[in-house]
């Protein structure tokens, strides 16, 4: 065969081949857009007669003072209200997701592990993975919430349901709540004699109880007047109730109805059994005084918000069993910084009133301790009606929480 014909039938193979190779890729990627565009056509249909059926709303979002939170055992956050509102008027309700990003939001959708993605989206991330804008949206912004493509039914009752209105109405409850003071007290007790060494009406309860999970009576003194003022009858804004203010939920953990929980040896008793789960599950931290502070922490704050500022302290190179490293992160896991951080879990925390409400109480142990002896007088009637100060007592002032600016909060 000649050379130049070989050069020929060779040069013709190749470009041949090569146009197979670009053929195929070329298919492959639109085969590929296409997939991630109606990634949910295949998907289990669950549209809104499910929903009614099973009467739970499952709504995904990302954790935020502007989205979703948890304080004091209640759920925060203007999209968590509207989405609850929804919910509501359909008559089913709502559980709340956290999502760490608007991957996974959508991955949430995907898997059939949400309903509603509650947080507003841009519209056109929206429309290339094949899911419907719904719901609440704002239209300078071009974002909106999202539901499946197979849930229609779901977005026209969303669309239908939701007016601007709604939207700043969300912002005003949530203003209002966390402006109002935390506990609602009906009688402001102030019972203190250092002269008879009494603290409370409940200190004989406190000591029982005490001793119970092997804390000093007067550290559960110290508590009890942060949480309530030493006053039976104590109703937070949240629902929390009594001395120890323990929301209803906890109480039926522990097989005690919401109105038991304003009989103060019951209350206290609910207190330090709770009080007990949490030492054991800090049992990690081996210093009793630390996993005290730790206890203190989570008993306001939540527990894995506390786990969440010890991951934290581990990745920034902090002791995470020491509180005085760990209070640096449960304080500032309300800045997106460390919220958003990807070892964090459990999102958003108001963590400087956690933070302040350990300081305080440990400040007011350390003063209880200097004043009051470890025994209390045995002559007081625990069955007597608390009774008002005529005065304020000097363990009555607000300590001052440490400023962020305060150099013990710098990374170093």
């Amino acid at each position: 065969m000649p050379r130049y014909t070989y050069h020929i039938i060779l040069s013709s193979t190749l470009y041949l081949t090569a146009a197979i190779v670009l053929l195929f890729f070329s298919c492959s990627h639109r085969s590929d857009t296409k997939s991630e565009q109606t990634s949910d056509s295949t998907a289990e249909v669950y549209d809104m007669d499910n929903i009614l059926e099973s009467g739970e709303l499952i709504a995904v979002t990302i954790s935020g003072p502007e989205s979703y939170y948890q304080y004091h055992g209640a759920d925060m956050g203007p999209q968590y209200f509207l989405a609850e509102k929804f919910a509501n008027s359909q008559g089913v309700r709502i559980r709340m997701e956290i999502a760490r990003d608007t991957t996974e939001l959508i991955d949430f959708l995907k898997h059939n592990k949400a309903d509603l993605i509650a947080y507003e989206l841009p519209q056109s991330l929206i429309k290339r993975y094949g899911l419907l804008a719904c719901g609440l949206h704002t239209d300078s912004l071009r974002t909106s919430w999202a539901v499946r493509r197979t849930s229609p039914v779901l977005s026209r009752e969303l669309n239908k349901w939701y007016k601007p209105s709604l939207l700043v109405n969300a912002d005003k409850e949530m203003k209002s709540l966390v402006s109002r003071p935390l506990v609602m007290r009906h009688a402001r007790v102030q019972f203190y004699s250092k002269q008879k060494g009494i603290i409370s009406p409940y200190d004989g309860l406190f000591v029982r109880y005490g001793q119970t999970v092997s804390w000093d009576w007067r550290l559960l003194a110290a508590q009890c007047w942060q949480e309530s003022g030493f006053d039976p009858r104590a109703v937070s804004w949240a629902g929390a109730r009594g001395l120890m203010q323990i929301m209803p939920s906890t109480g039926e953990m522990y097989g005690v109805s919401t109105e038991q929980l304003y009989e103060p040896e019951i209350n206290i008793a609910t207190s330090v059994r709770f009080i007990k789960r949490l030492s054991n599950q800090f049992a990690d931290i081996p210093h009793p005084i630390e996993r005290q502070r730790f206890v203190l922490a989570a008993y306001n704050g939540g527990y894995y918000h506390i786990r969440d500022a010890m991951s934290l302290a581990r990745k920034y190179g902090r002791n995470p069993h020491s509180w005085n490293d760990v209070s640096f992160f449960v304080y500032h896991l309300s800045e997106p910084q460390y919220y958003r951080d990807p070892v964090v879990k459990y999102g958003y925390m108001v963590g400087s009133e956690t933070y302040g409400y350990v300081n305080q109480i440990m400040t007011r142990w350390n003063a209880y301790r200097g004043c009051i002896s470890g025994t209390p007088m045995p002559s007081l009637d625990l069955a007597a009606e608390p009774v008002h100060a005529h005065k304020r007592n000097r363990f009555s002032r607000k300590n001052q929480i440490i400023s962020s600016s305060d150099s013990m909060f710098q990374i170093k």
